[in-house]
């Protein structure tokens, strides 16, 4: 059995652990810069010879793998946690309230790979696979202007910190938020409702329509606890919450909470650590 894997990231570690659980050989392929999906979907469907397609479940994997799936004429199964088998699966479905087993008789399987799930595997002395963009399309990149995140990447992350609505700006969000994370080496993430309230960057949202985590450990201030929001960090090891309402959702999750103002409670925080 020989397994192509999309690299993306940090996450790239991650999702060759699940690789290597199918068996067999896994070769490595690179995205190539400013790289639309359609036309490098096209090449990587058109490489021929592996038996399975692996991808961490990132925003290039979520975009790239459904459309290599409809073009191999194969099911997508997406976000694993777990390989039983080689053609046998753990996935969650329901917003994580349950955890489904598929087994495919492809020929050949699609995989996404949640990459919290998975420790991570070194990369270095697979081989190397390239592919040119198909030209099948009208579509090109004119240009592109990306922020570097300064900390850890929020996906892969083992500690992640995340602001929700309450923190009432992007300023206070900032210099509240930032100097424990960097404390902490922890990534920042943030609620729906602090991502439309344009306190932070929509790829920093956690939740079921954004980044799904699960690190060692998760800090939510200032987030009441939505399920949309809990379906995102429910599977974290060990959760704690800060939040001024002792009824908010968050504690029924929480393995340590604390009641009280985040303005207070979060600088006395970063103080002592």
């Amino acid at each position: 059995m020989t397994t192509l894997l999309i690299a993306d990231g940090e996450a790239t570690a991650h999702a060759l652990t699940a690789a290597l659980r199918l068996g067999g050989d896994v070769h490595i392929l690179e995205v190539p810069a400013n790289a639309l999906a359609e036309p490098l979907a096209q090449s990587i469907a058109d490489l021929g010879g592996y038996d399975a397609i692996v991808a961490p479940a990132t925003s290039t994997g979520k975009n790239l793998l459904p459309r290599i799936a409809a073009l191999l004429d194969v099911m997508l199964i997406s976000d694993i946690l777990e390989v039983a088998a080689p053609d046998t699966f753990r996935r969650p479905t329901y917003a994580g309230n349950a955890i489904e087993t598929v087994q495919s008789s492809d020929r050949i399987k699609v995989v996404t790979v949640r990459a919290s799930a998975f420790p991570p595997t070194a990369t270095h002395g697979l081989k190397a696979v390239s592919v040119a963009p198909a030209d099948t399309t009208l579509s090109r990149i004119v240009s592109e202007d990306a922020q570097k995140a300064a900390g850890p990447e929020l996906g892969s992350a083992r500690i992640v910190v995340s602001g929700g609505r309450a923190f009432g700006s992007k300023d206070k969000f900032d210099s509240l938020l930032i100097p424990l994370a960097e404390k902490l080496d922890a990534a920042i993430g943030a609620s729906r409702a602090a991502v439309d309230s344009g306190y932070a960057a929509n790829d920093l949202q956690v939740g079921q329509t954004g980044k799904i985590v699960a690190p060692d450990l998760y800090i939510a201030i200032g987030i009441s606890g939505a399920i949309q929001h809990l379906a995102g960090m429910k599977s974290s090891k060990v959760i704690v919450a800060i939040n001024s309402d002792p009824q908010a959702p968050i504690f029924a999750v929480a393995d340590y909470g604390l009641v009280g103002d985040l303005f207070t409670l979060v600088p006395e925080l970063t103080s002592k650590l």
